[in-house]
């Protein structure tokens, strides 16, 4: 069934308002992309605002009927595509929808709008002493799309990803009726499990309107411990003995020589790091830590520094605030950084954190075979390895990115830790992944919308 683009107006104006409903000209630059390198701006046909849930079940009743693609967007901070709208779609983009609706400081529990940002979540809740701990190095992304994608970030090695905060969902399928899966509740073991079925799914099953999100005491005291070493070997060498040691560390980042540099650059930021470790250290493992006593977390840092000396780190740093801010910052900067200076793509791909070597080596072997340059930084604790892939020939790169996800899932790992598959990483990922569990994903998309209106393209090509 085809429909024209003034029609199809016309009718989401009659649900959310004239007002509400983008088309030609008035369509944003930011609504026809998000920050893949490698997918092309794509403008759709309308771009819908809409202001509440049954203003996005009535929006996609109207393209379920009329078999318009939709694409859901959030802050569009994404970098696999997935929010890329197709040019004979629309955006349904929830910037309308950015309520905090409820902070229950009672059950831990804040019930958010897809549009809420992280910041804005995180200024809502300092003042309750609280904070939902999930951090991707983009503090304006959305939940919406954090939701969407399963974000993750520094912090997962201690409190884990967006899948274990999201306590329960409401969503609107692409026949329009609303679904609630779980709640308030923390535990459900009652038929199967929707919430997390739809957390990760790249905006293919349903559109969240509001996502139940686990909060934690905040801690008020931290600390940062930078240690250089001559090899990436000796820094992941080091990650299992300093989780092993009980302190719990808040962050276990390794970044590499040339994205030390390069990010701290960026930042305008200098350690202080004498020159003679600057020009031999290979790598720095960066060590946050955090607690509710001040005292208890001195005892800790001393600690780690000194186990940090004994793993043979060249020298131990414990920053001050500014400077371990500062770090933090360039650390999250690493994609803009990589995009500044002429990245062709990037990488997620997570691994178990002890086969973290392995892969860097396989890394290292792909790089001189084809000629090209690969460099990073990663989550070191749970063995989430961030690299970006210089190498402008499409060919070639195409071929080592091929080679590194397979490298990565031959050590038991996957393609993405957090990024999402969207419509960059898709193909890999159907060339690569057990085709029964790709027929099965299809099926369970089928079952949820029967039509393929939901991001076609995303996830399963």
């Amino acid at each position: 069934m085809t429909i024209e683009t003034a029609e199809l107006v016309d009718l989401l104006a009659g649900v959310v308002g004239a007002d509400n409903v983008l088309s030609g000209e008035a369509i944003k630059d930011d609504h026809t992309h998000d920050e893949a390198l490698t997918a092309a701006p794509q403008r759709p046909r309308a771009v819908v605002l809409p202001g509440s849930t049954d203003e996005v079940a009535a929006a996609l009743r109207i393209a379920d009927e009329r078999r318009v693609p939709v694409t859901a967007r959030g802050a569009g901070t994404g970098m696999s595509g997935a929010c890329t709208p197709r040019p004979d779609g629309i955006v349904v983009a929830f910037e309308r929808m950015a309520a905090i609706v409820e902070v229950d400081t009672e059950n831990f529990i804040a019930v958010v709008e897809p549009g809420v940002q992280l910041d804005q979540l995180d200024e809502a809740l300092l003042p309750h002493g609280l904070v939902y701990p999930v951090f991707p190095g983009e503090y304006s992304a959305s939940l919406g799309g954090n939701v969407s994608t399963n974000a993750g970030g520094m912090r997962a090695v201690k409190y884990g990803v967006t899948r274990h905060h999201v306590t329960g969902l409401e969503a609107v399928l692409p026949s329009g009726e609303v679904i609630q899966c779980g709640g308030k509740v923390v535990k459900v073991s009652t038929g199967y499990d929707l919430t997390q079925l739809v957390v990760g799914s790249e905006g293919t099953l349903a559109l969240v309107t509001k996502a139940y999100l686990k909060l934690y005491p905040r801690a008020p005291h931290q600390a940062t411990v930078l240690a250089p070493f001559t090899s990436l070997e000796a820094v992941t060498a080091a990650v299992p003995e300093i989780v092993r040691s009980g302190v719990g560390p808040l962050i276990l980042e390794y970044i590499d020589m040339l994205t030390m540099a390069a990010a701290t650059a960026y930042v305008g930021l200098d350690l202080g790091i004498p020159d003679v470790v600057k020009e031999t250290a290979l790598a720095y493992l960066v060590v946050g830590l955090e607690s509710t006593h001040g005292d208890r977390l001195e005892v800790d840092t001393q600690a780690v520094a000194e186990q940090l000396a004994d793993l043979g780190a060249m020298d131990v740093y414990v920053l001050p605030p500014g400077a371990a801010a500062g770090l933090i910052d360039a650390r999250e900067k690493a994609f803009w950084v990589a995009k500044a200076n002429g990245a062709d793509d990037i990488i997620d791909v997570v691994v178990p954190r002890a086969a973290v070597p392995a892969f860097m080596a396989r890394v290292s072997e792909i790089a001189s075979d084809n000629g090209s340059w690969i460099a990073g930084c990663g989550h070191a604790g749970d063995g989430n390895v961030h690299m970006a892939v210089f190498q402008p020939d499409a060919e070639v790169r195409g071929r080592i990115m091929h080679e590194l996800f397979a490298a990565g899932m031959a050590l038991g790992g996957a393609i993405s830790g957090e990024h999402g598959l969207g419509t960059e990483k898709a193909g890999y990922f159907l060339e690569l992944e057990d085709p029964a569990k790709i027929a099965l994903m299809r099926r369970i998309k089928a079952a949820f919308d029967p039509h393929g209106i939901l991001n076609p393209g995303t996830m399963l090509g």
